[in-house]
């Protein structure tokens, strides 16, 4: 990959295989479907003011065939300081095409055991949902999708508590303690970001929880408006 600036406030990024990339190649054709509906949704969620070459391929339907195959992506209008505009480049760009090349090739998650701390509240729940959930990619995608703004009241923590505002949770809109077995999860419409007190309130009733319409019933009933801090 290479980033280089482009015009007055702008950079370019490229990725490529080059000529020694077959087996890698071939590795990203073995992908399994979801991983290259996820690999297409992360190069789908930089935003639309980048401009995207994929091998004059469109943004939701594109495949590698060969080690011929290139990105080019181009941002404009970047801020003045150079740092700052390195610094949205990367996140913005570098770090969902990469991550989009990972789910190709294939990479190994790692699954912490929990501690002896919670051996005496909820363990089993918590190995259950551990043994369902998909890995943390689907997290990374969710925010980039939809942002960290709560999708029930609205509040946006990082908004109100900076730095220490990185609390956002990733709900299901189907539980997974009722699914028979995994499944996949589309982030863009099975997931969405709520804050730890909603996230809380839905799942006070289980197995099923509560629609995120009845919490926010519920809030207006108490004069709740949607976004208010």
């Amino acid at each position: 990959m290479d980033m280089k600036p482009f015009g007055m406030r702008g950079y370019r990024v490229t990725l490529g295989f080059g000529k020694f990339a077959g087996e890698v190649i071939r590795q990203i054709q073995n992908a399994g479907p979801e991983d290259v509906r996820l690999a297409r949704a992360l190069v789908s969620s930089i935003n639309e003011t980048v401009e995207l070459d994929l091998s004059g391929q469109p943004r939701t339907d594109w495949t590698i065939e060969s080690g011929t195959f290139k990105i080019t992506a181009t941002a404009r209008g970047l801020a003045a300081d150079p740092d700052e505009a390195v610094t949205l480049v990367s996140r913005d760009v570098i770090v969902p095409l990469m991550a989009a090349m990972a789910e190709l090739i294939g990479y190994d998650v790692i699954v912490e055991e929990d501690s002896d701390e919670g051996a005496f509240e909820g363990a089993v729940l918590l190995h259950t949902v551990r043994q369902r959930e998909r890995n943390p990619r689907n997290r990374l995608l969710c925010i980039r999708l939809h942002g960290e703004r709560c999708f029930c009241c609205g509040f946006e923590p990082r908004a109100f508590y900076g730095e220490a505002g990185n609390i956002i949770e990733v709900h299901h809109l189907e539980a997974l303690s009722l699914l028979d077995a995994p499944r996949p999860y589309d982030p863009a419409t099975d997931l969405v970001p709520l804050c730890p007190n909603c996230h809380r309130a839905v799942h006070t009733r289980r197995p099923v929880p509560l629609p995120l319409e009845d919490v926010q019933k519920q809030m207006q009933a108490f004069g709740w408006q949607h976004g208010a801090m």
